[in-house]
C-alpha cells in the first residue's frame, strides 16, 4: 500500500468508533517499556519524485550526469516536454477499460469512453479559457493546421497571417494543408525583443492570424494586443501552443480575445516517448462550434432522467457526406487525451499554477546564472520555461562534449532560423534541480 488516504479527520472518527482518545492508546498492551518516545529523528518530507530519486541514489543505479554517470540532464524542450507524472495517472490509464485505442463506431454503447472524453472537453476548455472544446486531435501541429482552415471556412478567406516563431514544423504542417487548398500564408517576422512583428498586417486583408504563445523562442507574447488588431481587422485570433501548462499563471487565449485556440497537450501528463504520440487540443468561441473539425461529446438525458453522454457533434467523413465534413479526421488521440484529463484533475487549479510557477522560477534562474557567466540572452520578453541563449562560436565541440557526458545543451537554431547562428534554446522544468542547473552553467563556462 503506497499511500494513506485517510485525513486527521478520518482518524478522529474511527478512534471515536473504537473508544480510544488517540493512537498511542491503541497499543497500551505494549509494556512501557518497549515503546519509543519522543519523535524519530527523519528528514524533510519529499515528493514522490524526490523520493524516487533518493532511493535510486541508494541503490547506486543513478550517478550525477556531469560527473561522468548514466543519468542525463536534458535541458531541451521545443514542443515536447520532460514533466513529472504522477503515480496514479501510470496506473489508472492502464486500466483495461481505458488502455485500448478502438475508436467505438457505436458510441452511446460506450458511455465511460464518452463520459471520459467529456471531462477532458471540460478541462481543456476551462484551461484555454474557451467555450467548446473536441475530443482531441492527432497532435499539436495539426490542431493548428486545422484551426486555420476552420477559421477560412468561417470568413470565406483565402489568405492567413502566420507567425514566424511559431514551432517551424507547425509551420510546415500548416503548409502542407493551406496550400493544396489554395490559401495563401503571409509570415509575420519577429521583433528584436522575440514577440510577433503585427505592423506588416496594416491593411492587409486576412481570414486569420495565427500566433503562439509561449513561441518557440519562450517568449510571452501579448496575446489582448493581437486580439484587439484582429477584432480591428475582422480576422480571426488563433492561439496556438507547444506548452499549455504555462496557462497556469499566464492569463488563457480566451480571455485574451481569442476565437480559436489550439496546440500540443503532451505536457499534461503524457510522457515524451522519443517524440510520440501526443495530443492536439482544440477548442473555439461555441458560436464556432460548427466549423470545429473532430468530434464533440455532449450531456443529455435519457427517458428514465438519469445522465448520459452522445456524440453530440462528428462532422467528419467517417459520419456525414464529403462535401459537408469540416475534417478528415478518422479519430482521435482518446488514450492521451484521457492521460491529459487525468493529469489536469489531479493537480487541479492550485496545482497547475503552482506547477506553472515552479517552471517560469527554474527558467529564470537558469537564465540569469548563464547571464552572469557572461553569456548573451538576445531576447528581453518575459518567457516561460525555455529561453534563447547564444553561445560564442564553436560552441558546437562542447555541446558534443557534453552530449558524450549525457547532457543535451539544448537546441542549435540555425538550422531553423539563419539570422540566430550562435542562438539555442534551452529548457527548464520542474524536474531540474538547482544543482542540475550551477553543474550545467560550470560545463558550457568551461
Amino acid at each position: 500500500m503506497r499511500y494513506l488516504p485517510h485525513t486527521r479527520e478520518d482518524m478522529a472518527q474511527m478512534l471515536q468508533v473504537v473508544g480510544v482518545a488517540g493512537l498511542d492508546d491503541l497499543f497500551s498492551m505494549v509494556p512501557e517499556g518497549c515503546r519509543r518516545h519522543g519523535v524519530l529523528d527523519l528528514p524533510e518530507p519529499m515528493t514522490e519524485w524526490e523520493l524516487d530519486a533518493h532511493m535510486a541514489a541508494f541503490s547506486g543505479e543513478s550517478d550525477k550526469a556531469l560527473d561522468g554517470g548514466s543519468c542525463p540532464q536534458i535541458f531541451l524542450g521545443a514542443g515536447c516536454y520532460d514533466h513529472f507524472i504522477p503515480e496514479s495517472i501510470h496506473y489508472l490509464l492502464g486500466r483495461s477499460e481505458f488502455s485500448t485505442a478502438y475508436t467505438p463506431y457505436q458510441p452511446e454503447m460506450s458511455q465511460g469512453t464518452l463520459h471520459a472524453i467529456y471531462e477532458y472537453q471540460t478541462l481543456t476548455a476551462r484551461l484555454l479559457g474557451m467555450e467548446a472544446a473536441n475530443a482531441s486531435l492527432y497532435d499539436g501541429a495539426s490542431a493548428l493546421a486545422e484551426g486555420l482552415l476552420m477559421a477560412t471556412r468561417i470568413t470565406a478567406g483565402k489568405k492567413v497571417a502566420v507567425s514566424r516563431v511559431i514551432h517551424p514544423h507547425y509551420r510546415q504542417v500548416v503548409q502542407t494543408y493551406l496550400r493544396p487548398a489554395g490559401v495563401e500564408i503571409l509570415e509575420l517576422p519577429w521583433l528584436e525583443n522575440g514577440r510577433t512583428d503585427l505592423s506588416g498586417l496594416g491593411n492587409v486583408d486576412v481570414a486569420a492570424v495565427a500566433v503562439q504563445s509561449p513561441n518557440f523562442f519562450g517568449c510571452i507574447e501579448d496575446l489582448a494586443g493581437i486580439g484587439d488588431i484582429c477584432r480591428e481587422n475582422g480576422a480571426l485570433f488563433v492561439a496556438a501552443f507547444t506548452e499549455p501548462l504555462a496557462y497556469g499563471i499566464l492569463k488563457n487565449p480566451g480571455s485574451q480575445g481569442a476565437h480559436i485556440a489550439c496546440g500540443e497537450g503532451q505536457s499534461l501528463g503524457i510522457p515524451q516517448w522519443f517524440g510520440g504520440p501526443g495530443v492536439g487540443m482544440f477548442a473555439c468561441k461555441s458560436k464556432y462550434m460548427r466549423n470545429m473539425p473532430g468530434r464533440l461529446v455532449g450531456q443529455t438525458r435519457d427517458k428514465q432522467g438519469r445522465r448520459g453522454f452522445v456524440l453530440t457533434l462528428a462532422t467528419r467523413e467517417q459520419h456525414i457526406r464529403r462535401e459537408k465534413a469540416t475534417s478528415n479526421i478518422c479519430t482521435n488521440s482518446s488514450l492521451c487525451a484521457l492521460s491529459a484529463a487525468m493529469y489536469m484533475a489531479s493537480l487541479g487549479g492550485t496545482g497547475m499554477r503552482e506547477l506553472a510557477g515552479l517552471n517560469y522560477d527554474k527558467a529564470g534562474y537558469l537564465k540569469g546564472e548563464l547571464r552572469k557567466a557572461g553569456f548573451e540572452i538576445p531576447f528581453e520578453s518575459p518567457t516561460f520555461n525555455e529561453f534563447v541563449v547564444e553561445f560564442p562560436s564553436g560552441f558546437d565541440k562542447i555541446h558534443h562534449r557534453l552530449a558524450k557526458k549525457n547532457v543535451v545543451a539544448g537546441l542549435p537554431l540555425s538550422p531553423y532560423y539563419p539570422e540566430l547562428a550562435n542562438g539555442h534554446l534551452l529548457c527548464v522544468t520542474e524536474t531540474k534541480t538547482k544543482g542540475d542547473m550551477d553543474a550545467f552553467v560550470r560545463e558550457v563556462a568551461s
